[in-house]
């Protein structure tokens, strides 16, 4: 038994039912002593909120469909757990006193009022919600600072470079490295892309996800999301971020500092690392998860990310380097490309296409409020739906 936290750390978990969600439920499962789940949170998978509700008997749970809020209540209520449903329900449930911790897992720009909500209220976040960064990275690390909140990445390439930093918050970066699988279709040709069926798109090599995720993967944009993530969680200037191909996943990122040296984070690719590194920092804590073995990866390899190709991760790029609401664009667009691509609605190619016209033509804000970035998402989806 580890001794080093007195009382358990009681967690919000907004998207439980999602794939980091499940995965943090397995962290609090074989460490109870830890961490308890006090909150519960799901979209449509009722059926799933309600077994997880059985199991580990939440303070209180929220389902984002309204129309679902019968059938979980009927089975929660009885057992004294509090049920909520709604879109301000999901918003306003990090309040409770009883929270320490909320990871932030509901997938894209869904879990931006509710992180924030959460910052506001002075809870500590786990953030898996990489868009929340992406789409107000500046409004959300300037209230995160004046409310003294810590934001503790999940993302297992951010976690990375956490990890790496420990010890080191002094020491100048000169730049990080982000490390991308390379997806599906790495070395694959443009001409290769344009004939991407989701079938292929959703079977990543390595990692296991969510659809969106999995897809954003294929296509790069994910790692385009996740370098504007680590801009505003590191405090970097773009020309200090790079992102560099490695097929086994094995390097989740490194640190480059001014002295030349470089550290890495180095592990099998396994989320619940990064899920429980979060929720029990400054801590490590034992576990049974499998152990990386040298021998069963000879060979670590390295190359370039091919932009040309990938023109998501280049889109990312330039939307990093205007700032403002673009990041904000490029992610609403991204969000409609990718839900349109699972319905067949359009190509894998279409999807950049979709979100580079999104770029060009919804209007550029420089220094966006909150109400500015609602209006930009808005008009992002409504302009690409319009476009399909």
């Amino acid at each position: 038994m580890q001794q080093f936290m007195k009382e358990k750390k009681r967690l919000a978990i907004l998207g439980s039912t999602g794939s980091i969600g499940v995965q943090a439920l397995e962290v609090i499962r074989e460490n109870p002593a830890l961490f308890e789940a006090e909150v519960l949170v799901g979209n449509r998978n009722a059926d799933l909120l309600i077994k997880q509700a059985l199991e580990f008997k939440p303070n209180a749970v929220v389902i984002a469909d309204e129309r679902l809020y019968k059938q979980v209540n009927d089975v929660l209520s009885p057992l004294d757990i509090k049920v909520f449903a709604g879109a301000k329900a999901v918003e306003q449930i990090v309040e409770m006193e009883t929270v320490d911790m909320v990871l932030a897992s509901i997938v894209g720009y869904a879990g931006l009022a509710s992180t924030i909500n959460a910052i506001e209220h002075g809870k500590q976040i786990a953030l898996a919600n990489k868009e929340t960064l992406v789409v107000a990275g500046e409004l959300v690390t300037e209230l995160a600072l004046k409310k003294a909140v810590n934001l503790y990445p999940v993302d297992s390439e951010h976690s990375a470079i956490f990890q790496c930093l420990a010890g080191e918050w002094d020491n100048k970066i000169e730049k990080i490295y982000l490390t991308a699988s390379g997806g599906p279709f790495r070395g694959k040709d443009r001409a290769f892309l344009e004939t991407v069926k989701k079938e292929q798109a959703l079977k990543h090599p390595n990692w296991t996800m969510g659809a969106k995720i999995t897809i954003d993967s294929a296509s790069l944009m994910n790692k385009g999301l996740e370098v504007i993530e680590a801009k505003w969680l590191f405090h970097l200037e773009p020309s200090q971020i790079d992102v560099i191909v490695h097929p086994q996943s094995i390097v989740h990122s490194l640190v480059q500092f001014e002295d030349g040296s470089m550290k890495a984070q180095m592990g099998l690719p396994d989320m619940k690392l990064p899920i429980q590194y979060a929720i029990a920092y400054p801590h490590r804590v034992k576990n049974t998860f499998p152990r990386f073995n040298f021998m069963d990866y000879p060979s670590l390899t390295f190359e370039k990310a091919d932009l040309n190709v990938f023109t998501n991760l280049a889109l990312a790029f330039e939307a990093m380097h205007q700032g403002g609401n673009m990041p904000c664009i490029l992610n609403a667009a991204n969000e409609v490309a990718v839900a349109a691509f699972l319905k067949d609605q359009v190509s894998f190619i279409g999807m950049s296409t979709l979100v580079e016209k999104a770029m060009k033509s919804i209007s550029f804000i420089r220094k966006p409020n909150y109400v500015d970035y609602v209006a930009t998402d808005t008009e992002t989806r409504n302009f690409v739906q319009s476009l399909l």
